[in-house]
């Protein structure tokens, strides 16, 4: 149990390092950068961060461990299994791209154009952050994670609760030391004209997540879901410009009831029909590993069937949602290298996609111990012990147990 606690604690440190967590985490460091030299903020900042992170991690795990125990078979990231989820988080990630672009303000002084200037509600703003930021951390899955994970799930609910607590513990740390540790600020560079250019390049990689959030939706749900997402972020950002303008009318002191009137009817209208439109349609277009010409779709029973009949099963459990999946993918499992290996061994490649609920999967992945994507697994031609690879692939370590799973030389 110690074991899987510091597992989980330094699995949350490295999270933040995880591509699917920097849009969001570069905005508590803009944070962190204005509070320079203003410990009290700073302070508030850190804790609000904090809270957010221990009560999400905390409230997912619960939920989680709940749905588990009336034996529904989910793991580390359920909620983004559902396309509703998706849509929601993908129009929270424009809007704050939105609102780092200018065009409307939320916590930001609009009266000294050029500066940033904090305004009330510093600690509730700060925990919003870290409770988004623990949302849309559940597609990676950092080193030390998968295995902290995989022993909680299978736990009495007290000391998975613990495990999951280590994780958003090591998650918030980083930036909960510097936040309450002056002596670490200091090394931060100082406040200044440059951070409202660095706050608007920010929303970049914030559009990058929300781009990746619709590409997800489209495997998930389909064309229709696409369609009415696209038709959703268009409305809701002319909203967020009529916000503005509201706020901008407001500090002038002239009317803006009308103007916010409409903003409000019109954001309603692109939101209330969300959930019906993003209704899974179209089945999921499979992960396209391209490790294989014809990847075979995975299911026991198949893997029962060819287990032991003189071929290799390699075995991707995947996701689209999973971006080191899809690095993975890329990098590793389709090369040329990979390719060629898999063709020489003669093995069986198999595709577990769990971009949409999978109980069977679920199932596999908590008999091998694992409570997140990615999963590999190998399966020797003799019939002998399964063995799983690390969750970060590299050619030579895919050969490599392809060689030894089918007993040829590379």
């Amino acid at each position: 149990m110690l074991t899987a606690i510091l597992a989980a604690f330094l699995g949350g440190i490295i999270l933040n390092f995880m591509p699917c967590v920097f849009p969001v985490i570069s905005l508590k460091a803009l944070g962190l950068l204005h509070h320079q030299g203003d410990s009290g903020r700073a302070r508030t900042e850190g804790s609000g961060f904090l809270l957010g992170v221990v009560v999400t991690m905390l409230a997912l795990a619960a939920l989680l461990l709940a749905l588990r125990a009336e034996g529904t078979a989910v793991g580390w990231g359920f909620q983004l299994q559902s396309p509703l989820v998706i849509g929601i988080l993908a129009l929270i990630v424009l809007g704050a791209a939105l609102n780092l672009l200018g065009v409307f303000e939320v916590g930001l002084s609009l009266q000294r154009a050029g500066e940033i200037s904090v305004g009330r509600g510093v600690f509730v703003r700060s925990a919003l952050t870290g409770a988004l930021a623990i949302v849309v951390a559940t597609p990676c899955s950092a080193p030390f994670m998968a295995g902290a994970i995989g022993f909680a799930l299978v736990q009495p609910p007290a000391v998975a609760l613990g495990i999951f607590l280590a994780l958003a513990l090591g998650f918030a740390a980083p930036f909960t030391l510097v936040s309450f540790f002056p002596a670490i600020a200091a090394r931060l560079p100082r406040p200044g004209a440059w951070m409202d250019i660095l706050k608007r390049g920010l929303a970049f990689p914030m559009l990058g997540a929300f781009a990746w959030l619709v590409w997800v939706l489209a495997q998930q749900a389909g064309t229709t879901a696409l369609a009415a997402i696209l038709a959703s972020a268009v409305v809701v950002s002319f909203t967020g410009w009529l916000y503005g303008i509201a706020q901008r009318r407001r500090l002038m002191g002239r009317s803006f009831k009308v103007l916010l009137t409409v903003t409000m009817v019109l954001f309603l209208g692109a939101v209330v029909p969300l959930p019906k439109a993003l209704q899974a349609g179209a089945e999921p277009t499979a992960t396209q590993t391209a490790a294989a010409e014809a990847p075979v779709k995975w299911s026991p029973q198949t893997v029962t069937e060819l287990r032991g009949h003189g071929k290799a099963i390699f075995v991707n459990f995947t996701a689209s949602w999973c971006i080191t999946c899809q690095v993975n993918d890329r990098t590793s499992l389709s090369t040329d290298a990979v390719k060629q290996a898999i063709a020489r061994t003669n093995t069986v490649y198999m595709v577990a996609d769990s971009t949409k609920f999978n109980a069977d999967i679920d199932d596999a992945m908590s008999t091998f111990g694992q409570g997140g994507l990615p999963l590999y697994v190998v399966y020797p031609a003799d019939g002998s012990a399964p063995k799983v690879l690390p969750q970060v692939l590299t050619p030579s370590i895919v050969i490599n147990a392809l060689n030894q799973a089918s007993g040829k030389k590379a």
